[in-house]
């Protein structure tokens, strides 16, 4: 009897426990339109109200279907659970497109031997005690089962970014434990990169940064006085318990021998190692010959480096993932595409001019649509989605005068275009965790853009369109004739590399030693990865 009943009628007789489910059901089953929807997707649309459902998080569309790829081409480690880090499992709805360029197999097995090394070595375990048991004896130059590498922090939010991932790729290339000092200014920017552990030095760490690391166990400082050098039988030798790297853009030329291969053999003696750097120097190690097959093998996309390990190991917390989910989905999720403007000034400029010069880039590169000076009453397009263009600047000049431009103005294109700008800081207060933390949103905001003007030399912009995958327009004249220039790559650019050739033991042109390695458009004196 049961199954002679129509369709409609059990249908019907469901409204009495699902009405609008039954109602919005029969409708879809009448229409055809069941045969282009999963049952799936049908009832999630429909959710129970109050109900959390598993596209709660689709960047604007409640019944987008989920990217297939949350872990990013197996980049990103299956050991986790949602609620500890959402960003980790909810990034993926927030990218219009999948990212092209896709994480070498080599890498992502690599990337899981170390989170096996980080989870046996890492902090809490008796490995660690044991090696921090050897740094107190002054005994770090001993045979050990782990060894570290400390990273110590130094100027703003970019420059720590990118001398994170940089630190990290000369771990991984060297079986060392990756620990970060990080200060009260940072306590809650990212996730936890690796699973079932931490990455964060332990408070109780005996060695604390100070200047006196410099002059007693400078690895730079030391070869100076001759106190060590690369070459030099360890075996027999007095060494200290530690080496303190001193990799930052003031540097000299003893620091720089890091870079050398004989400098490498020796730091890879010692347990413990602490690295303090504003630079983003992992293009350096494409020139020691000893990792070269490895890189090879884990970067076959050279420009693909940090857009690689960046999406890896910066997960905001859930905390900075808040700001940037609420952000993008009041401004920026209805737009029809999306536009990042991220200015910082080094030094001072005319703000007429300037700002002048950054929206004739954007006009000339057809960033953005020019307007009407002389009708304001042209028509604009109903109904249709807008463009929308985020301002990232300590100032708020540049976002109110691109905003009264589109207010005033109608487009020639009858487009409707919509400027944002979440904060404005006028200064920058690295010192502080609640301006790290909507740096970083940001950054990753920034990174959701379809298209992407960066200022030249800014560590914000390059952690942006890294993360992004993006090859920004940069706001530097490569001619008398062009406004601005699309950079070649999205690497950052390494602004103040080695100019000694380890090999020849002269100076030369780093820029010109390898064809994948070039000076860098917006600082000719750096060089960046390229392919």
């Amino acid at each position: 009897m049961f199954e002679e009943r129509t369709l409609g009628y059990a249908l019907a007789r469901s409204l009495f426990v699902f009405p609008f489910l039954a109602l919005a059901l029969l409708l879809i089953v009448l229409s055809g339109a069941h045969r282009s929807l999963s049952p799936d997707l049908l009832l999630s649309s429909y959710a129970v109200p109050g109900e959390v459902t598993n596209r709660s998080c689709s960047a604007g569309s409640s019944t987008a279907e989920p990217p297939k790829d949350e872990l990013l081409g197996d980049l990103l480690s299956v050991a986790f659970d949602g609620a500890s880090c959402l960003s980790r499992h909810q990034s993926a709805w927030y990218r219009r497109k999948p990212s092209n360029h896709t994480p070498s197999p080599y890498l992502i097995r690599r990337l899981r031997r170390y989170e096996a090394l980080h989870k046996k070595c890492g902090p809490n375990t008796e490995l660690y005690r044991k090696a921090v048991e050897q740094l107190v004896s002054n005994t770090g130059t001993a045979a050990a089962e782990c060894n570290y590498v400390v990273w110590v922090p130094s100027d703003g939010l970019g420059n720590r970014i990118i001398s994170i991932a940089s630190a990290f790729l000369y771990a991984l290339l060297n079986d060392k434990v990756l620990l970060l000092h990080l200060t009260d200014d940072m306590g809650d920017l990212f996730c936890e990169p690796f699973p079932e552990t931490s990455w964060v030095l332990p408070s109780d760490f005996p060695v604390r940064y100070s200047w006196v690391l410099e002059k007693d166990h400078g690895y730079g400082n030391l070869l100076k006085n001759k106190l060590l050098s690369n070459d030099m039988d360890t075996a027999n030798a007095s060494l200290p318990a530690f080496l303190y790297l001193h990799l930052v853009h003031s540097n000299d030329e003893f620091d720089k021998m890091f870079y050398c291969e004989e400098g490498q053999q020796l730091l890879r003696k010692f347990s413990w190692l602490l690295l303090r750097s504003n630079q983003y120097f992992a293009p350096a190690f494409f020139l020691v010959p000893e990792f070269d097959t490895e890189l090879s093998l884990l970067f076959p996309e050279k420009t693909a480096v940090f857009h690689h390990l960046g999406t890896y190991l910066f997960h905001p917390s859930n905390t900075v993932w808040g700001y940037i989910t609420r952000y993008y989905e009041a401004y920026l999720a209805n737009a029809k595409s999306r536009l990042g403007i991220q200015i910082r000034l080094f030094g001072k400029a005319d703000f007429d001019s300037h700002s002048d010069y950054i929206i004739d880039c954007a006009l000339t590169k057809r960033l953005l649509p020019n307007v009407n000076l002389t009708d304001t009453a042209l028509p604009t397009i109903t109904g249709a989605k807008p463009r929308s263009v985020l301002v990232t600047s300590l100032r708020s000049g540049y976002f109110e005068k691109l905003r009264n431009m589109y207010y005033e103005h109608a487009t020639t294109t009858g487009e409707v275009i919509s400027v944002h700008q979440p904060s404005h800081e006028e200064k920058q207060h690295s010192e502080k965790l609640n301006h790290n933390m909507k740096a970083f949103a940001e950054i990753y905001l920034l990174s959701l853009s379809d298209a992407l003007i960066t200022s030249p030399f800014s560590t914000f912009g390059y952690v942006a369109q890294g993360l992004g995958g993006l090859r920004p327009w940069l706001l530097v004249r490569p001619d008398d004739h062009d406004l601005c220039l699309h950079s070649m790559s999205m690497e950052p650019c390494f602004h103040f590399p080695p100019s000694y050739d380890c090999k020849a033991r002269k100076k030369v042109d780093i820029g010109s030693v390898a064809p994948y390695l070039r000076h860098c458009e917006d600082f000719p004196r750096g060089v960046r990865l390229f392919d």
